[in-house]
C-alpha cells in the first residue's frame, strides 16, 4: 500500500458525515457513458431478446457502480492509493462501457474480463487494505470467493456463442445478486451479518442521489441531441416540451423530500446495513431502470410522434411505470408508515388504465407520451401537497 499506514487507506470511523470525494464524481463519468450506451443499445434493439438483453447488462452495470460505492464508503479517496485504484477501474471502466453494444457480439470476452478486473480488483485491495484477519477483511475475503464464482461464469459466456452467453451470464447475474441476500455465506467461513456493514448513511444516499442525476442527465442529453437533428414542427415541440417536464416530474418526486426523508431514516436506523442493502442496492435498481427506459421513450416519441408500435407503447409506459413502483418501495421501506405513498399507487393505477387506449393504439406516441408526463406531474404535485398539510 505504498507505505502508508492502514488507517491511512480508510475513512475516519468517527466522521460519519463524509463527503462525496471529486475522485468519486469522476470515476462516475464512466458509467454516463455506460447508461447513454445501454440506452442508445435498447433503442436500436426494442425487441423482447433486445430487452433481456439489455437490462442484462444494465444489471451488471449497476452492480459494478453500487459496489465500488459501498467500497467507497469505508475507503479514502483522498488517500493516493485509493485514487490510483479507482483510476484503475476507470480505465476497465471504459473499456467494459465501449464493449457494451457488441457485448452479445464480437466484443463479448472484452466486455467480460474487463467487467471480471473491476469486481476482483476492488475487492482484493479491500481485503488488504482492511486486512484480511478483521470483520470487513473477513466480509470481503467471502464477498472474493462469490465474485470468483461468477467471475467463471462471466468468461465462460464471453467464449460462447450469443445464445449460450445470455445463459451463462444471467447465472453470473443471478450469483452476484444472491450474494447479499444470503450475507455471502462460504462454507468453512460462515457468513456476514448486516449489522457489520456499518455504512456512513450520508455517503451512500448521497451517492445513489448523484445516480440517479446522472440518469437523468443522460435522459436529457439524448433528448436535446434528438431535438437538435430533427426539422421544427409542433409535434417535435410538444414532444421535447412532454420529455422535459416529465424528467423534471420524476426529479421532484426523488429528490424534494424523498431523498431527504429516507437519508434521515437511514442515519436513525438500528440496522443501517440492512437499509442500505434493501433501499439504496437493490430499489434503486428499478427507479435508474425507469429513467434509462424513459429516455428511450422520449426519443421514440420525438422521431415517431404519430405512431406508437407495441414496444414504443411498452417503453412509453413501462418507464414511468418502473420509476413510481422502484420510488414507491423506496420511500415505503425508508419511512415509517405501514401502506406506500398513495399518490404513487394512484399513479401506477392511472399508468395501467393508459395501456387500454394504448393497445387499441387509440393513442398517438405523441399523446402518449404527454399523458404519461401528465401522470408523473400528478404524482409528484399529491404528494408535495399532502406533505406541506403533514
Amino acid at each position: 500500500m505504498h507505505g502508508l499506514p492502514r488507517e491511512a487507506l480508510l475513512r475516519e470511523a468517527g466522521t460519519r458525515r463524509s463527503r462525496v470525494g471529486e475522485v468519486e464524481l469522476f470515476y462516475d463519468l464512466v458509467f454516463v457513458f455506460a447508461i447513454t450506451q445501454l440506452s442508445h443499445g435498447l433503442l436500436e434493439h426494442l425487441t423482447p431478446g433486445g430487452a433481456l438483453r439489455t437490462g442484462l447488462l444494465f444489471l451488471g452495470v449497476w452492480w459494478m457502480w453500487i459496489y465500488t460505492t459501498w467500497i467507497t464508503n469505508w475507503l479514502n479517496p483522498a488517500s493516493a492509493p485509493v485514487r490510483q485504484l479507482l483510476f484503475a477501474m476507470m480505465l476497465l471502466g471504459l473499456a467494459m462501457s465501449s464493449s457494451l453494444p457488441q457485448a452479445f457480439g464480437d466484443k463479448g470476452l472484452l466486455f467480460a474480463l474487463a467487467y471480471v478486473a473491476q469486481h476482483l480488483l476492488r475487492t482484493g485491495y479491500a481485503i488488504r487494505a482492511f486486512g484480511p484477519r478483521t470483520p470487513h477483511g473477513r466480509n470481503f475475503v467471502r464477498i472474493f470467493i462469490w465474485l470468483s464464482v461468477s467471475a467463471t461464469c462471466w468468461i465462460l459466456g464471453g467464449l460462447a456463442d450469443p445464445q449460450a452467453r445470455l445463459l451463462w451470464w444471467a447465472a453470473a447475474i443471478g450469483i452476484e445478486y444472491l450474494g447479499p441476500i444470503s450475507f455471502f455465506r462460504v462454507p468453512g467461513l460462515g457468513k456476514s451479518s448486516t449489522s457489520e456493514w456499518d455504512v456512513d448513511p450520508h455517503h451512500m444516499a448521497e451517492r445513489c442521489g448523484l445516480f440517479v442525476i446522472i440518469a437523468l442527465g443522460e435522459s436529457l442529453l439524448v433528448t436535446g441531441a434528438t431535438f437538435a437533428g430533427l426539422p421544427l414542427g409542433q409535434p417535435q415541440v410538444l414532444a421535447l416540451l412532454a420529455a422535459f417536464i416529465g424528467s423534471v416530474a420524476m426529479w421532484w418526486i426523488y429528490f424534494d423530500t424523498g431523498s431527504e426523508r429516507a437519508a434521515h431514516h437511514f442515519e436513525h436506523a438500528t440496522d443501517r446495513g440492512r437499509v442500505a442493502r434493501l433501499a439504496y442496492t437493490y430499489l434503486h435498481i428499478p427507479i435508474v431502470a425507469g429513467i434509462i427506459l424513459c429516455a428511450v421513450a422520449d426519443e421514440l416519441v420525438l422521431v415517431h410522434p404519430d405512431h406508437a408500435s407495441t414496444a414504443g407503447i411498452v417503453a412509453i409506459l413501462g418507464g414511468p411505470f418502473l420509476y413510481l413502483l422502484g420510488n414507491m418501495l423506496f420511500k415505503w421501506v425508508t419511512n415509517q408508515r405501514p401502506t406506500p405513498p398513495l399518490s404513487h399507487m394512484a399513479g401506477l393505477v392511472l399508468l395501467l388504465l393508459l395501456a387500454i387506449p394504448a393497445a387499441m393504439h387509440v393513442l398517438s406516441a405523441l399523446a402518449l407520451g404527454l399523458l404519461t408526463s401528465t401522470v408523473l406531474v400528478i404524482v409528484a404535485t399529491w404528494e408535495w401537497l399532502a406533505l406541506q398539510r403533514a
